[in-house]
């Protein structure tokens, strides 16, 4: 009778779709992405998303094998997502040890120390990332200029700020939107469009991620949720101050296509474990985190707002599955 009743930690997926199947399908949909940036920094590129990816295996093989002294689950390929998503948020320029100590408060801190996967209430890569933001806020915030082509090491390459950057620093200069956007380091949205401006590895190019988001949809590994709900309060809070002033606040177009916004909206706030169950909810869990990004990028110190919005949100999961359950069968 003991074997009749299996109890296992989230996510329970009722489908012929396993684990496995969807973690790769996630990687295999930020192939795009991580093309482009080894496209505009080279080796450097190479270098931050192999010794994340390796880091967060190692990690979290360890823990299980030796602390935890479990099942080894490393080949479900959710130890690699992080890895990617954490090289993902990074600059291309980091040092190989800061991207390492990443990796392992990602893994052991924000993941296993509350039970691995299906148990984790944060983001691991996000945790990771705005761990290392707070810790080493000077090398997390040196934007490597992209040289195509493997023309250089961007490690010796000069160095800008992100348009979020630009945008920020015009505005405490008193500048308006048109002499911020006339500014010659301003990529233009065709340059931010293809990939070519300063940022994280896999803010680059938005449509490389929109590709692989294409890909995510196709595949049913994500839903319209979260993604059309962010995006759309993001875009309508542009747009209305935008409106109300246009010669300070950029047009929406400009917050879609700089930063980590698509990443964040189809790649991060989309994560199964820390995200509502239910579609209601998913829908309050984009509307939240589309408000907090804009809110922190027109008036906040920092000049993004994806990572912290997420992670605030991941918060209110809990609270926002207890609100919107579904209907019981049969009820």
């Amino acid at each position: 009778m003991n074997n009749l009743l299996t109890i296992s930690g989230s996510p329970h997926i009722h489908t012929t779709d396993s684990v496995r199947k969807i973690m790769y399908s996630v990687i295999f949909a930020m192939i795009p992405a991580m093309l482009v940036s080894v496209y505009f920094f080279g080796l450097d590129a190479v270098r931050i998303i192999g010794v994340s990816v390796v880091a967060c295996v190692a990690v979290e093989y360890l823990i299980q094998k030796y602390l935890l002294k479990g099942d080894v689950t490393i080949n479900d390929g959710s130890a690699v997502i992080t890895g990617v998503l954490l090289a993902f948020n990074v600059p291309a320029n980091l040092p190989t040890w800061i991207i390492i100590i990443g990796a392992i408060f990602a893994i052991a801190i924000a993941k296993m120390a509350f039970g691995g996967l299906g148990k984790n209430p944060f983001n691991p890569a996000l945790v990771g990332r705005v761990f290392l933001l707070i810790s080493f806020p000077a090398q997390m915030t040196t934007w490597p200029i992209p040289k195509p082509l493997f023309a250089k090491s961007v490690t010796d390459a000069l160095t800008g700020a992100t348009p979020l950057g630009l945008l920020k620093d015009g505005h405490l200069a008193n500048k308006t939107i048109d002499q911020i956007m006339s500014d010659p380091a301003m990529p233009d949205y065709i340059q931010q469009l293809v990939g070519f401006q300063t940022g994280s590895l896999g803010e680059m190019s938005a449509i490389a991620l929109l590709i692989g988001a294409a890909y995510m949809f196709y595949k049913k590994v994500i839903t319209w949720h979260i993604p059309v709900s962010y995006l759309l309060t993001a875009l309508l809070f542009a747009a209305i101050f935008w409106l109300i002033d246009p010669t300070y606040y950029a047009d929406p177009l400009f917050h879609l296509i700089t930063g980590g916004m698509i990443l964040g909206v189809f790649y991060m706030a989309t994560d199964m474990v820390t995200s509502p169950m239910s579609a209601k909810g998913q829908i309050i869990f984009g509307i939240g985190c589309g408000l907090l990004t804009m809110i922190i990028r027109f008036w906040g110190s920092y000049p993004e707002g994806v990572s912290f919005a997420i992670l605030i949100m991941n918060a209110f999961t809990p609270l926002i599955n207890k609100s919107f359950k579904p209907k019981r069968f049969g009820v």
